[in-house]
């Protein structure tokens, strides 16, 4: 496994996602996940899965101090009382003393930033977060937030795969020693049949999906890929034993558009 190292973090570049996961089947995914090697597990709050995501690393053996676990806050807690209860509600659930990570799922304009930031670094301060970040925040959200926030702040989650280009909020994160996590990595399984990704994956023995996961963590980004389907579990982790060309890595950039966005709701920021 390789990290991304931020503010004197390191993240392990390749996690797993846990959205639409339930039940026994997100226990025995999160389970195996660990067996194979990953180290960082990626819930939130609006998954309704925390408590099976806990049950699983549990059932795993696997050492606390080995893991990296992220969770969110979502939106209607993001008042400073509502922030720290709704993240004391996620530890019970997942039966944790602290994650790892505590994150803004999305932006809300409806709470003042400073207020929501201010009750995310009173949560960190408490103990319930080794460390703090956003999620969908566009690269204004994110240099406001780094100003207004007393803690630093380690990443934004946003969705990033080679159709979405995201070389602005990229930058940002850079910009700010911040790590970038990127959700829907695959484009969500649509990239299967992308005759570049399958030319790249043909001369290096890899399938399309490894192109992509590759291409992420050799920009110094995270990808947290989710699966329902165990052999994927096994296949997305086992991209560490080559490396993309820089010409490889530009045909894979020429793929990208700012309108290939596949998450978007009402509530969704103006994006870049």
């Amino acid at each position: 496994m390789i990290f991304v190292t931020v503010k004197g973090t390191k993240v392990p570049a390749l996690g797993f996602g846990t959205w639409q996961l339930v039940g026994a089947q997100c226990e025995s995914a999160v389970e195996y996940a660990l067996e194979l090697g990953y180290r960082h597990i990626d819930t939130a709050q609006v998954y309704e899965n925390e408590r099976e995501v806990g049950e699983g690393l549990r059932a795993s053996g696997v050492r606390r101090d080995e893991l990296f676990v992220t969770t969110k806050i979502w939106t209607t807690h993001f008042t400073p009382h509502e922030l720290e209860r709704s993240a004391k509600e996620s530890l019970v659930k997942l039966r944790m003393p602290h994650v790892d990570l505590l994150l803004l799922h999305w932006p809300n304009p409806h709470v003042p930033l400073a207020e929501t930031l201010g009750a995310l670094a009173h949560a960190k301060q408490l103990g319930l977060a080794r460390h703090i970040g956003v999620s969908n925040f566009t690269v204004a959200l994110i240099e406001d937030a780094t100003k207004l926030c007393p803690e630093p702040l380690v990443c934004d989650q946003v969705e990033y795969h080679p159709y979405l280009d995201q070389a602005k909020v990229r930058e940002a994160c850079e910009r700010n020693d911040m790590a970038l996590v990127a959700y829907s990595p695959v484009a969500k399984g649509r990239i299967k049949n992308d005759e570049t990704l399958k030319e790249i994956g043909r001369a290096h023995g890899k399938t399309p999906a490894q192109i992509c996961l590759r291409w992420l963590v050799q920009q110094n980004v995270c990808a947290i890929p989710r699966t329902s389907r165990i052999e994927r579990l096994s296949e997305n982790i086992d991209i560490f034993d080559f490396v993309l060309s820089e010409e490889e890595m530009g045909q894979i950039f020429a793929l990208g558009s700012a309108k290939s966005r596949l998450t978007d709701f009402g509530f969704a920021p103006k994006w870049d």
